[in-house]
Protein backbone atom coordinates (compact mmCIF):
# COMPACT_ATOMS: atom_id res chain seq x y z
CA UNK A 1 0.00 0.00 0.00
CA UNK A 2 1.10 3.62 -0.96
CA UNK A 3 2.79 5.13 2.28
CA UNK A 4 0.87 8.52 2.27
CA UNK A 5 -2.40 6.77 1.63
CA UNK A 6 -2.04 4.64 4.34
CA UNK A 7 -1.05 7.60 6.46
CA UNK A 8 -4.15 8.57 5.81
CA UNK A 9 -6.19 5.71 6.98
CA UNK A 10 -4.33 5.64 10.19
CA UNK A 11 -5.11 9.31 10.24
CA UNK A 12 -8.97 8.29 10.00
CA UNK A 13 -8.93 5.56 12.05
CA UNK A 14 -7.18 7.62 14.90
CA UNK A 15 -9.61 10.31 14.81
CA UNK A 16 -12.21 7.80 14.71
CA UNK A 17 -11.10 6.01 18.29
CA UNK A 18 -10.89 9.39 19.34
CA UNK A 19 -14.53 9.42 18.55
CA UNK A 20 -15.07 6.19 20.91
CA UNK A 21 -13.43 7.80 23.78
CA UNK A 22 -15.84 10.59 23.83
CA UNK A 23 -18.80 8.95 23.66
CA UNK A 24 -17.39 6.12 26.23
CA UNK A 25 -15.65 8.40 28.29
CA UNK A 26 -18.47 11.31 28.46
CA UNK A 27 -20.03 9.72 31.35
CA UNK A 28 -16.40 9.96 33.51
CA UNK A 29 -17.77 14.12 33.45
CA UNK A 30 -21.54 13.88 33.63
CA UNK A 31 -22.67 10.78 35.09
CA UNK A 32 -23.32 11.89 38.55
CA UNK A 33 -24.30 15.54 37.47
CA UNK A 34 -26.92 13.99 35.36
CA UNK A 35 -28.19 11.24 38.08
CA UNK A 36 -28.39 14.39 40.70
CA UNK A 37 -30.36 16.64 38.45
CA UNK A 38 -27.31 18.98 38.58
CA UNK A 39 -27.54 19.18 34.84
CA UNK A 40 -30.22 17.94 32.11
CA UNK A 41 -28.91 15.33 30.34
CA UNK A 42 -28.67 17.31 27.21
CA UNK A 43 -27.13 20.46 28.16
CA UNK A 44 -24.68 18.14 30.07
CA UNK A 45 -23.09 17.05 27.22
CA UNK A 46 -22.68 19.73 25.59
CA UNK A 47 -21.18 21.49 27.75
CA UNK A 48 -18.40 18.50 28.17
CA UNK A 49 -18.21 18.06 24.59
CA UNK A 50 -17.38 21.94 24.56
CA UNK A 51 -14.54 21.77 27.44
CA UNK A 52 -13.19 18.65 25.56
CA UNK A 53 -12.31 20.58 22.59
CA UNK A 54 -10.77 23.44 24.85
CA UNK A 55 -9.02 20.95 26.94
CA UNK A 56 -7.57 19.62 24.29
CA UNK A 57 -5.58 22.98 23.41
CA UNK A 58 -4.13 22.87 27.33
CA UNK A 59 -1.35 21.00 27.39
CA UNK A 60 1.00 18.47 25.05
CA UNK A 61 2.59 16.53 27.93
CA UNK A 62 0.58 12.93 27.67
CA UNK A 63 0.61 13.57 23.65
CA UNK A 64 4.74 13.38 23.68
CA UNK A 65 4.62 10.50 26.25
CA UNK A 66 2.65 8.13 23.33
CA UNK A 67 4.42 9.18 20.76
CA UNK A 68 8.37 9.08 22.12
CA UNK A 69 7.92 7.23 25.32
CA UNK A 70 5.69 3.45 24.59
CA UNK A 71 7.30 1.67 21.75
CA UNK A 72 10.80 1.89 19.54
CA UNK A 73 9.26 3.99 16.51
CA UNK A 74 12.23 2.96 14.42
CA UNK A 75 10.91 -0.77 14.14
CA UNK A 76 7.17 -0.28 13.27
CA UNK A 77 5.20 1.80 10.66
CA UNK A 78 1.58 3.18 10.40
CA UNK A 79 0.30 -0.34 9.44
CA UNK A 80 1.39 -1.31 13.29
CA UNK A 81 -0.25 1.58 14.52
CA UNK A 82 -3.65 0.80 12.29
CA UNK A 83 -3.66 -2.44 14.00
CA UNK A 84 -3.39 -1.10 17.16
CA UNK A 85 -6.21 1.36 16.39
CA UNK A 86 -8.39 -1.32 15.66
CA UNK A 87 -8.07 -3.30 18.44
CA UNK A 88 -8.79 -0.24 20.86
CA UNK A 89 -11.97 0.62 19.18
CA UNK A 90 -13.38 -3.01 19.04
CA UNK A 91 -12.60 -3.17 23.06
CA UNK A 92 -14.25 0.78 23.36
CA UNK A 93 -17.33 -0.79 21.76
CA UNK A 94 -17.54 -4.44 22.96
CA UNK A 95 -17.65 -2.07 26.71
CA UNK A 96 -19.70 0.44 25.70
CA UNK A 97 -22.61 -2.05 24.36
CA UNK A 98 -22.26 -3.81 27.89
CA UNK A 99 -22.35 -0.45 29.46
CA UNK A 100 -18.77 -0.64 31.40
CA UNK A 101 -17.14 1.78 32.00
CA UNK A 102 -13.65 0.55 30.90
CA UNK A 103 -10.44 2.35 29.97
CA UNK A 104 -10.19 3.86 26.68
CA UNK A 105 -6.44 4.53 27.51
CA UNK A 106 -5.65 0.84 28.36
CA UNK A 107 -7.73 0.02 25.23
CA UNK A 108 -5.12 1.99 23.07
CA UNK A 109 -2.13 0.73 25.25
CA UNK A 110 -3.24 -2.91 24.56
CA UNK A 111 -3.53 -2.24 21.10
CA UNK A 112 -0.48 -0.79 20.24
CA UNK A 113 1.41 -2.85 22.54
CA UNK A 114 -0.06 -6.19 20.92
CA UNK A 115 0.39 -4.88 17.74
CA UNK A 116 4.34 -3.69 17.71
CA UNK A 117 5.12 -7.16 19.76
CA UNK A 118 4.04 -8.95 16.92
CA UNK A 119 5.50 -6.68 14.16
CA UNK A 120 8.84 -5.81 15.57
CA UNK A 121 8.86 -8.48 18.60
CA UNK A 122 9.51 -7.67 22.47
CA UNK A 123 12.41 -5.69 21.86
CA UNK A 124 10.31 -3.02 20.54
CA UNK A 125 8.35 -2.16 23.98
CA UNK A 126 9.67 -0.12 26.56
CA UNK A 127 8.32 -2.52 29.35
CA UNK A 128 10.17 0.53 32.22
CA UNK A 129 7.25 3.08 30.53
CA UNK A 130 4.76 0.55 30.46
CA UNK A 131 4.95 -0.27 34.02
CA UNK A 132 5.59 2.71 35.12
CA UNK A 133 3.58 5.47 32.97
CA UNK A 134 0.45 2.82 32.46
CA UNK A 135 1.01 -0.23 34.93
CA UNK A 136 1.34 2.02 38.31
CA UNK A 137 -0.99 4.41 37.50
CA UNK A 138 -3.98 1.96 36.40
CA UNK A 139 -3.41 0.64 39.66
CA UNK A 140 -2.90 3.23 42.18
CA UNK A 141 -4.88 6.11 40.45
CA UNK A 142 -8.53 4.93 41.65
CA UNK A 143 -7.41 3.65 44.52
CA UNK A 144 -6.12 7.11 45.10
CA UNK A 145 -8.96 9.00 44.46
CA UNK A 146 -11.43 6.62 46.21
CA UNK A 147 -9.40 6.87 49.45
CA UNK A 148 -9.52 11.45 48.83
CA UNK A 149 -13.19 11.10 47.69
CA UNK A 150 -13.90 9.06 50.92
CA UNK A 151 -12.41 12.08 53.29
CA UNK A 152 -13.98 14.79 51.64
CA UNK A 153 -17.40 13.28 51.60
CA UNK A 154 -17.39 12.66 55.06
CA UNK A 155 -16.08 16.55 55.46
CA UNK A 156 -18.23 17.60 53.57
CA UNK A 157 -21.21 15.94 54.91
CA UNK A 158 -20.17 16.76 58.49
CA UNK A 159 -19.82 20.39 57.52
CA UNK A 160 -23.52 20.75 55.83
CA UNK A 161 -24.81 18.38 58.35
CA UNK A 162 -26.60 21.26 59.99
CA UNK A 163 -27.45 23.69 57.53
CA UNK A 164 -30.83 23.89 55.75
CA UNK A 165 -31.54 20.89 53.43
CA UNK A 166 -32.90 23.08 50.38
CA UNK A 167 -29.83 25.44 50.67
CA UNK A 168 -27.91 22.61 51.00
CA UNK A 169 -28.89 21.57 47.85
CA UNK A 170 -29.17 24.59 46.17
CA UNK A 171 -25.33 25.22 46.67
CA UNK A 172 -24.23 22.24 46.01
CA UNK A 173 -26.08 21.92 42.54
CA UNK A 174 -24.41 24.94 41.49
CA UNK A 175 -21.07 23.68 42.51
CA UNK A 176 -21.56 20.30 40.87
CA UNK A 177 -21.94 22.04 37.44
CA UNK A 178 -18.80 23.66 38.24
CA UNK A 179 -17.03 20.25 39.48
CA UNK A 180 -18.40 18.50 36.31
CA UNK A 181 -17.21 21.17 34.19
CA UNK A 182 -13.54 20.90 35.40
CA UNK A 183 -13.93 17.39 35.01
CA UNK A 184 -15.15 17.10 31.18
CA UNK A 185 -12.01 20.50 30.59
CA UNK A 186 -9.48 17.90 32.46
CA UNK A 187 -10.67 14.76 30.23
CA UNK A 188 -9.95 16.89 27.13
CA UNK A 189 -6.29 17.61 28.53
CA UNK A 190 -5.69 14.29 29.45
CA UNK A 191 -7.38 11.74 26.36
CA UNK A 192 -8.34 14.09 23.63
CA UNK A 193 -3.73 13.93 23.76
CA UNK A 194 -3.63 10.03 23.68
CA UNK A 195 -5.12 10.26 19.73
CA UNK A 196 -2.77 13.06 18.94
CA UNK A 197 0.08 11.32 19.81
CA UNK A 198 -0.72 8.28 17.94
CA UNK A 199 -0.99 10.41 15.35
CA UNK A 200 2.33 12.17 15.70
CA UNK A 201 3.75 8.82 16.01
CA UNK A 202 2.26 6.99 13.06
CA UNK A 203 3.79 10.72 11.26
CA UNK A 204 6.94 9.97 13.23
CA UNK A 205 7.32 6.68 11.72
CA UNK A 206 6.57 7.32 8.34
CA UNK A 207 9.29 10.09 8.42
CA UNK A 208 7.28 12.62 7.78
CA UNK A 209 8.22 14.10 11.67
CA UNK A 210 11.03 14.07 12.91
CA UNK A 211 11.97 11.50 15.82
CA UNK A 212 10.64 13.47 19.45
CA UNK A 213 8.59 16.17 17.28
CA UNK A 214 5.17 17.13 19.38
CA UNK A 215 2.22 17.40 17.75
CA UNK A 216 1.32 20.04 14.90
CA UNK A 217 -1.30 22.66 15.47
CA UNK A 218 -3.57 20.82 12.94
CA UNK A 219 -3.70 17.39 15.16
CA UNK A 220 -4.57 19.05 18.26
CA UNK A 221 -7.55 20.59 16.75
CA UNK A 222 -8.39 17.25 15.04
CA UNK A 223 -8.00 15.37 18.10
CA UNK A 224 -9.95 17.90 19.96
CA UNK A 225 -13.05 17.84 17.85
CA UNK A 226 -13.21 14.54 17.19
CA UNK A 227 -13.30 13.85 21.13
CA UNK A 228 -15.53 16.41 21.31
CA UNK A 229 -18.27 15.11 18.95
CA UNK A 230 -17.91 11.69 20.35
CA UNK A 231 -18.91 13.21 23.86
CA UNK A 232 -21.48 15.26 22.48
CA UNK A 233 -23.38 11.93 21.07
CA UNK A 234 -23.41 10.86 25.22
CA UNK A 235 -22.63 7.18 25.31
CA UNK A 236 -25.46 7.08 27.65
CA UNK A 237 -25.83 3.69 28.41
CA UNK A 238 -22.55 4.00 30.43
CA UNK A 239 -23.38 7.38 31.56
CA UNK A 240 -26.37 4.74 33.13
CA UNK A 241 -23.86 2.55 34.75
CA UNK A 242 -21.69 5.49 36.08
CA UNK A 243 -24.34 7.48 37.30
CA UNK A 244 -27.01 4.96 38.85
CA UNK A 245 -25.73 1.28 39.03
CA UNK A 246 -22.38 1.67 41.40
CA UNK A 247 -23.83 3.94 43.91
CA UNK A 248 -26.41 5.83 45.46
CA UNK A 249 -25.43 9.43 44.73
CA UNK A 250 -26.34 12.66 46.55
CA UNK A 251 -25.50 16.05 45.22
CA UNK A 252 -22.83 16.27 47.72
CA UNK A 253 -21.03 13.23 46.31
CA UNK A 254 -21.29 14.01 43.13
CA UNK A 255 -19.86 17.48 43.58
CA UNK A 256 -16.53 16.08 45.64
CA UNK A 257 -16.27 12.74 43.37
CA UNK A 258 -16.11 15.28 40.59
CA UNK A 259 -13.48 17.76 42.43
CA UNK A 260 -11.39 14.74 43.52
CA UNK A 261 -11.32 13.04 39.51
CA UNK A 262 -10.55 16.51 38.22
CA UNK A 263 -7.48 17.62 40.65
CA UNK A 264 -6.38 13.88 40.17
CA UNK A 265 -6.59 13.87 36.44
CA UNK A 266 -5.06 17.32 36.38
CA UNK A 267 -1.90 15.93 38.46
CA UNK A 268 -1.26 13.46 35.77
CA UNK A 269 -1.88 15.29 33.07
CA UNK A 270 1.08 17.92 34.56
CA UNK A 271 3.17 14.90 35.24
CA UNK A 272 2.83 13.59 31.07
CA UNK A 273 1.26 10.53 32.54
CA UNK A 274 -1.64 9.12 29.92
CA UNK A 275 -3.94 8.18 33.49
CA UNK A 276 -7.30 6.27 32.73
CA UNK A 277 -9.88 9.06 33.47
CA UNK A 278 -12.33 6.57 33.28
CA UNK A 279 -10.38 4.88 36.38
CA UNK A 280 -9.95 7.71 38.41
CA UNK A 281 -13.49 8.94 37.99
CA UNK A 282 -15.04 5.09 39.07
CA UNK A 283 -12.73 5.33 41.88
CA UNK A 284 -14.22 8.76 42.81
CA UNK A 285 -17.38 7.65 42.27
CA UNK A 286 -17.15 4.48 44.54
CA UNK A 287 -14.84 6.65 47.32
CA UNK A 288 -17.77 9.47 47.33
CA UNK A 289 -20.63 6.46 48.08
CA UNK A 290 -18.09 5.02 50.72
CA UNK A 291 -17.95 8.07 52.26
CA UNK A 292 -21.65 8.40 53.50
CA UNK A 293 -22.68 4.93 54.11
CA UNK A 294 -21.00 1.49 52.41
CA UNK A 295 -24.55 0.43 52.14
CA UNK A 296 -24.67 2.83 48.97
CA UNK A 297 -22.12 1.38 46.93
CA UNK A 298 -23.37 -1.83 44.96
CA UNK A 299 -20.68 -3.51 45.11
CA UNK A 300 -21.27 -6.17 42.04
CA UNK A 301 -21.47 -3.87 39.45
CA UNK A 302 -18.23 -2.15 41.19
CA UNK A 303 -16.70 -6.12 40.64
CA UNK A 304 -17.41 -6.51 37.11
CA UNK A 305 -16.10 -3.06 36.27
CA UNK A 306 -12.92 -3.82 38.07
CA UNK A 307 -13.24 -7.33 35.94
CA UNK A 308 -13.18 -5.14 32.89
CA UNK A 309 -10.56 -3.03 33.53
CA UNK A 310 -8.41 -6.21 34.38
CA UNK A 311 -9.01 -7.38 30.71
CA UNK A 312 -8.85 -4.38 28.99
CA UNK A 313 -5.15 -4.14 28.20
CA UNK A 314 -4.58 -7.70 27.57
CA UNK A 315 -7.96 -8.25 25.40
CA UNK A 316 -7.08 -5.05 23.04
CA UNK A 317 -3.57 -6.95 23.00
CA UNK A 318 -4.73 -9.95 21.22
CA UNK A 319 -6.89 -7.90 19.13
CA UNK A 320 -4.15 -5.78 18.05
CA UNK A 321 -1.73 -8.46 17.66
CA UNK A 322 -4.17 -10.66 15.52
CA UNK A 323 -4.84 -7.13 13.69
CA UNK A 324 -1.26 -6.62 12.80
CA UNK A 325 -0.10 -10.24 11.86
CA UNK A 326 -3.19 -9.71 9.23
CA UNK A 327 -2.58 -6.30 8.06
CA UNK A 328 1.21 -7.17 7.38
CA UNK A 329 0.10 -9.23 4.59
CA UNK A 330 -0.07 -6.17 2.57
CA UNK A 331 -2.65 -4.12 0.72
CA UNK A 332 -5.80 -6.78 0.90
CA UNK A 333 -4.89 -7.53 4.76
CA UNK A 334 -5.03 -4.11 5.87
CA UNK A 335 -8.75 -3.86 3.69
CA UNK A 336 -9.55 -7.53 5.72
CA UNK A 337 -8.53 -6.07 8.75
CA UNK A 338 -10.71 -2.74 8.20
CA UNK A 339 -14.29 -4.22 6.51
CA UNK A 340 -13.78 -7.20 9.90
CA UNK A 341 -13.72 -4.18 11.91
CA UNK A 342 -16.19 -2.40 10.54
CA UNK A 343 -19.06 -4.97 10.09
CA UNK A 344 -18.36 -5.90 14.20
CA UNK A 345 -18.46 -2.52 14.29
CA UNK A 346 -22.00 -2.05 12.67
CA UNK A 347 -23.05 -5.54 14.88
CA UNK A 348 -22.28 -4.00 18.14
CA UNK A 349 -24.58 -0.91 16.98
CA UNK A 350 -27.45 -3.00 15.81
CA UNK A 351 -27.28 -4.62 18.69
CA UNK A 352 -27.38 -2.31 20.59
CA UNK A 353 -30.42 -0.42 19.81
CA UNK A 354 -32.56 -3.35 20.92
CA UNK A 355 -32.15 -1.64 24.50
CA UNK A 356 -31.65 1.72 23.26
CA UNK A 357 -31.02 3.93 25.91
CA UNK A 358 -30.84 8.01 25.92
CA UNK A 359 -31.17 11.34 27.34
CA UNK A 360 -34.88 10.50 27.95
CA UNK A 361 -34.21 7.27 29.67
CA UNK A 362 -30.74 7.44 30.87
CA UNK A 363 -31.92 7.96 34.59
CA UNK A 364 -34.28 4.72 34.76
CA UNK A 365 -33.37 2.93 38.16
CA UNK A 366 -32.26 -0.49 37.70
CA UNK A 367 -34.80 -3.17 39.04
CA UNK A 368 -33.66 -4.42 42.54
CA UNK A 369 -31.71 -7.46 42.04
CA UNK A 370 -28.71 -9.69 44.27
CA UNK A 371 -25.82 -7.82 42.41
CA UNK A 372 -26.73 -4.45 44.34
CA UNK A 373 -26.88 -6.44 47.76
CA UNK A 374 -23.83 -4.86 49.98
CA UNK A 375 -20.96 -6.85 50.87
Amino acid sequence: MDASLIVVVVVVTALVFDFTNGFHDTANAMATSIATGAFRPRTAVTIAACLNVVGAFLSVQVANTISGGLVDETLIDPVVVFAGLVGAILWNLVTWYLGLPSSSSHALFGGLIGATWVAGGVGAIDFDAVLNKIVLPAVLSPVVAALIAVVVTYLAFRISARADPGTVDRGFTVAQRVSASMVALAHGTNDAQKTMGVITLTLITSGMLAPGSGPPSWVVLAAGLAIGLGTYMGGWRIIRTLGNRVSDIHLVQGFTAETTSTAVILSSTHLGLPLSTTQVCTGSILGAGAGRRLASVHWGMAGRIALAWTFTLPSAAVVGAGASWLAATGTAGVAVVALTGITLAAGLYAASRRDAVSATNVNDRPLPAAVDVPA
